[in-house]
């Protein structure tokens, strides 16, 4: 028998970290956990070294990289502790791993997931900012230096599966590929009155009717800026360009996307709104293991829903579309400008209503250039919050 293949997870004490130690925790003859991360959460880190027992565990604060490394030692645990973001490079380079899960929230993120692609590693890609900030210089590296993309959304995740394999040499058009169909719940608010999306809270906001996320991904999807940003990831995924990717408003969440053929033909992925099942997937693949998932039972399903999104309540989605349209570090500019936008929103120092108004200031303000280093692609995103924090600071929360 082979030995286990070693992971490590960035961002394990979030929502799809956790869910990955799951699944791991099943297979513990076909894995084993190399190294965890996680920013602050000494305690969620703490106890994932004891019941997991990594080589490595990183707090990207310092601070809380001496907390974790004193509460380990008192533990008797040999964990080595690693800080900041040199850190986090270093474990997703680590030679004893072969697969690293990006599960880091936001631009935080792209760094240590660029890192990893170009140690060669199969790379479990739950880290869409990475290709929204760089996508052209990520599938670069990717490329360059061997490392094999499995996505880890459910969507993108749901659209490989329905593609025929060997598609990215042959392409989209030669695959036979129409269009590629984005699903989406809605989220929230997708029948709330508009002019009560005004007064809409935090609270109200994370509570997605189907999916158990982190805060800023559970207002990102009651925005569609999730989806916006899932579009901008799918480009550079499958080299799709804007025109053959829709997105398709799906409130169960039981179909997770759908890719449609020259031929009529429609494959979708189906299953129970539960991360476990791409996690899985990509662990796997081409094979497959058990998640811990539930089995669909189609006897008892719902009705099966399907809308056109309206950008009239969704204004996010459709700035993502043109920030794509626009290339270059558009991309960049609207994740960023969108990540202080929604940390504002959930400090309650703006309306929901004023995220994609934030996002839409910076995109106009903000130039944009071409693509050309991880330079031009960090200076954009320090731009584009600085913007962003103006317009902010220049208002109550009762002016926007």
């Amino acid at each position: 028998m082979s030995e286990p293949i070693g992971v490590v997870i960035l961002g394990s004490t979030g929502s799809i970290g956790v869910n990955t130690l799951d699944v791991l925790a099943r297979h513990p003859d076909r894995f084993r956990v190399v190294a965890l991360t996680a920013h602050r959460n000494v305690e969620g880190l703490f106890g994932q070294c004891l019941t997991h027992q990594p080589q490595v565990a990183v707090m990207a604060d310092p601070v809380a990289a001496e907390q974790l490394h004193d509460r380990l030692r008192v533990a008797g645990q040999q964990v080595e502790v690693l800080a900041g973001a040199t850190g986090l490079e270093r474990v997703a380079a680590l030679p004893e791993a072969g697969y690293v899960m990006a599960a880091i929230v936001g631009a935080t993120g792209l760094l240590p997931t660029l890192a990893a692609a170009r140690a060669g590693k199969r790379v479990l890609l739950a880290n869409k900012e990475a290709l929204v900030m760089a996508g052209s210089l990520f599938m670069t590296a990717v490329r360059e230096h061997g490392a094999e993309l499995l996505p880890i959304d459910s969507e993108h995740n749901a659209i490989f599966q329905c593609l025929p394999p060997g598609f990215a040499a042959t392409g989209l058009e030669a695959a036979g590929v129409r269009r590629i169909l984005l699903t989406g719940s809605g989220g929230p608010f997708r029948t709330t009155p508009l002019e009560q999306l005004l007064n809409v809270t935090p609270d109200q906001a994370c509570a997605h009717p189907n999916w158990r996320m982190g805060r800023k991904i559970s207002v990102d999807s009651a925005t569609l800026m999730n989806k916006g940003l899932e579009v901008i990831e799918a480009h550079w995924l499958f080299a799709a360009p804007p025109e053959q990717i829709e997105v398709v408003v799906h409130p169960q969440s039981v179909i997770h996307s759908m890719v449609e053929y020259a031929d009529g033909s429609v494959l979708a992925q189906l299953g129970h709104p539960d991360m476990r099942t791409p996690i899985a997937h990509a662990l796997a693949w081409p094979q497959r293991l058990a998640s811990g998932a539930a089995f669909l039972n189609f006897t008892q399903l719902a009705k099966l829903e399907f809308q056109t999104p309206d950008f009239g309540r969704f204004p996010s989605l459709q700035l993502a579309f043109a920030a794509l349209e626009t290339g270059g570090t558009a991309p960049a500019i609207l994740n960023a400008a969108n990540e202080v936008a929604v940390q504002a929103f959930l400090e309650r120092r703006i309306r929901f209503t004023a995220i994609a108004a934030v996002v839409e200031w910076a995109l106009e303000r903000v130039a944009v250039s071409a693509v050309e280093t991880l330079t031009t692609i960090l200076a954009a995103d320090a731009a584009a919050r600085m913007v962003a924090n103006e317009w902010i600071a220049a208002r109550t929360p009762e002016a926007c």
